[in-house]
């Protein structure tokens, strides 16, 4: 955040309003004012893809005036019921992803995101395992050594709660690896935003996070990718490898997207869509996309519905095997 307009105050960071203007007038008359809600604290992932979709909304004039707030909890399940609790309302949207979908089956949240209405899925990021520059570990595969010698020794912080995808990478990870995933000792934040310090200030070894998150403190020199978790480099890493060119047959990558609230208008619906998918074709989201190392994988209508009750499934099953005995 920049400057004394963009302070927040407690838990919220406003920011603007939004009001789409390229489809004309909200349904109803005059322009409402939209909001997207941002499940965790600034800093962290749905954080900078929220506010990074709201500025080119701006910039590219599809819509004007962009709020953005932030209601962190429960990672992210408060958001989730909030959005389910204001069914109706077509001036509303979630900023979420698999940290969301995994944290509703973890924390036995009373809602779901199949109880949202799907608008868009924007994007995927490959998840990186970050380290201070000073750590001794060098290398992922000494990490791996070290790790193996005594798994719960070595702090792994993410900035996602039990089921989100910082806490399910380091899991999948140290099971390619021949970890027992239940003696890995991982501390959750609320948000990369929250994790970031915690790294820097020795309180984890280790970070299990998407990687645009820490892309100031990796090119700063303060922190180091040992590995890329997705299915080949990351063009703003030069000379990071992935996690199978480094003999780990893993590849994990999260998803961002938005939601809406239950029970919206078709045409409340459409509009929202309508914008994504102008916005997903302007030179500017291009340009952002390369910019913070993000893979294209937008996706409207049926099809991001279905991909969400696929998830909600898949990520369900994952989060009982994972489950202490």
């Amino acid at each position: 955040m920049r400057g004394p307009a963009r302070a927040f105050l407690g838990t919220f960071a406003v920011l603007a309003l939004l009001v789409v203007c390229a489809c004309g007038a909200w349904p109803g008359g005059d322009p409402a004012n939209l909001r997207l809600m941002v499940p965790n604290t600034p800093g962290g992932g749905y954080d900078t893809t929220a506010r990074t979709a709201a500025r080119v909304l701006e910039e590219t004039g599809i819509a004007s005036d962009v709020q953005v707030f932030n209601l962190p909890g429960a990672g992210g399940t408060v958001g989730l019921q909030r959005i389910v609790d204001e069914k109706g309302n077509g001036e509303l949207a979630l900023q979420m992803g698999l940290g969301v979908v995994g944290a509703s089956h973890a924390a036995g949240s009373k809602v779901a995101v199949t109880d949202t209405t799907p608008i868009a899925r924007l994007i995927e990021e490959a998840g990186a395992v970050v380290v201070r520059e000073d750590s001794p570990y060098r290398t992922i595969g000494a990490l791996v050594d070290a790790w193996r010698e005594d798994p719960g020794r070595l702090r792994v912080g993410g900035g996602s709660s039990a089921g989100g995808p910082d806490h399910l990478l380091p899991m999948e990870l140290a099971q390619a690896v021949g970890i027992d995933p239940r003696k890995v000792a991982y501390l959750p934040y609320d948000g990369g935003g929250d994790l970031l310090p915690a790294l820097l200030d020795g309180r984890v070894d280790v970070a299990t996070s998407g990687f645009g998150e820490f892309l100031d403190q990796i090119r700063g020199g303060r922190l180091r990718v040992l590995a890329v978790t997705g299915q080949r480099p990351v063009g703003v890493l030069p000379g990071v490898p992935t996690l199978r060119s480094s003999g780990i047959d893993l590849v994990f990558n999260n998803w961002r997207g938005i939601v809406a609230p239950p029970g919206i208008s078709d045409t409340e619906r459409r509009r929202w869509v309508e914008a994504l998918t102008e916005l997903h074709g302007s030179r500017r989201w291009r340009a952002e996309l390369r910019r913070h190392g993000w893979t294209d994988v937008f996706a409207t209508g049926r099809a991001f519905e279905t991909f969400l009750a696929r998830q909600d499934e898949q990520v369900a099953g994952l989060v009982r095997r994972l489950a202490p005995e």
